[in-house]
């Protein structure tokens, strides 16, 4: 190759090299002017707040969804390529913050990393009913009980159980899961709601529902016997063996004659009705009623949802307590008296 061929090869790559330096200059600038432009506040004037949740375990790309959903970024693309270059992936604390649109996209980041959100636990035990709810949680500062049970009754929550809920200020009653939930300390009765809904609907899995069908029952009608199984059995053994008496007396229309539903009316645990007690004209006294009450009685736990769903197979007809938490079960009237006689009477 002659010398000045290869001199002007060697021109021609210079030229070219200069052309892609300016290319890649030119595409950095305009990527800066892009991530600096999207990264202005959206309302620079705007002076209230909004509360932000970020799930737990949230990725990069689905805070900056959530972000530019409630308008407090120009571009969750922009928010995305900023927290590459910023090394915060993976270090945004879940939480719920109090963020404005008059913040920039980095002044949200800083707060996102901070993690200031504290969180607060609490238990609901098995058999806890609405009311009983209301008050723990009331006491321990986390609700207003007057707006927890407007959201009881008034909520919009998204799951396929909460359809077929008797309506009232008791509609999701056996729903809010028995169970102990860690929540960030400014969540609102809402957020508190939808959490123990959302437990019970990973616990009731489509099996549940395909099974509840097989029973001839809907879901509300299978969460209230297991809310009664809940209620009256004391010892794990006896949950089938108690649901199997209440499905043996409905096929034969005989009352379930609950106690646990008179007390339910009562909204107190009497440990002995009276006869005005049971006399009391409510669809949820048993006594009364034939067939299950309108709607669950307390919250159950999945071993008495388990039990609705598979009762044991037996012929009986009338169980008894025998004082020690389990209890005694008969298939005649005579065998239920001879037992009261032997451990109450």
């Amino acid at each position: 190759m002659s010398k000045k061929r290869k001199n002007k090869k060697n021109s021609s790559a210079a030229r070219l090299l200069i052309v892609l330096i300016l290319i890649f200059a030119a595409l950095a600038a305009g990527a800066m002017f892009y991530l600096d432009n999207s990264g202005k506040p959206v309302d620079p004037g705007a002076l209230d707040a909004m509360t932000v949740e970020i799930p737990s375990g949230s990725s990069t790309n689905a805070i900056g969804d959530i972000l530019f959903k409630e308008g407090l970024i120009r571009s969750e693309f922009a928010f995305g390529i900023q927290s590459r270059i910023s090394k915060n992936d993976g270090k945004f604390k879940a939480g719920f913050y109090d963020l404005s649109k008059s913040m920039s996209m980095k002044e949200i980041m800083a707060e996102l990393l901070k993690g200031t959100a504290k969180t607060i636990r609490f238990t609901i035990p098995e058999g806890f009913d609405i009311r009983r709810t209301s008050e723990r949680l009331s006491s321990s500062g986390l609700i207003n009980g007057d707006e927890f049970l407007r959201q009881i009754e008034e909520g919009d929550f998204p799951y396929r159980f909460v359809t077929s809920t008797p309506a009232g200020r008791n509609r999701l009653e056996g729903y809010l899961y028995p169970d102990t939930y860690e929540v960030f300390s400014n969540a609102t009765e809402e957020q508190i709601i939808d959490k123990m809904l959302s437990r019970f609907n990973d616990l009731f899995i489509e099996a549940y529902y395909e099974r509840a069908a097989e029973l001839g029952m809907d879901i509300n009608q299978l969460v209230t016997m297991a809310s009664i199984i809940e209620r009256e059995a004391k010892v794990a053994e006896d949950r089938p063996v108690i649901a199997s008496v209440f499905y043996n007396r409905l096929k034969i229309g005989m009352p379930l004659q609950s106690c646990a539903t008179v007390q339910y009316i009562l909204g107190e645990q009497k440990e002995k009705l009276t006869n005005s007690d049971i006399a009391i004209d409510s669809p949820y006294n048993t006594y009364r009623i034939a067939g299950l009450p309108p709607g669950p009685i307390c919250s159950p736990g999945i071993e008495s949802i388990k039990a609705a769903l598979y009762p044991a197979d037996t012929d009986y007809l009338y169980f008894l307590a025998k004082g020690d938490g389990s209890h005694v079960f008969s298939v005649t009237y005579e065998d239920f008296l001879k037992n009261k006689k032997m451990y109450i009477d």
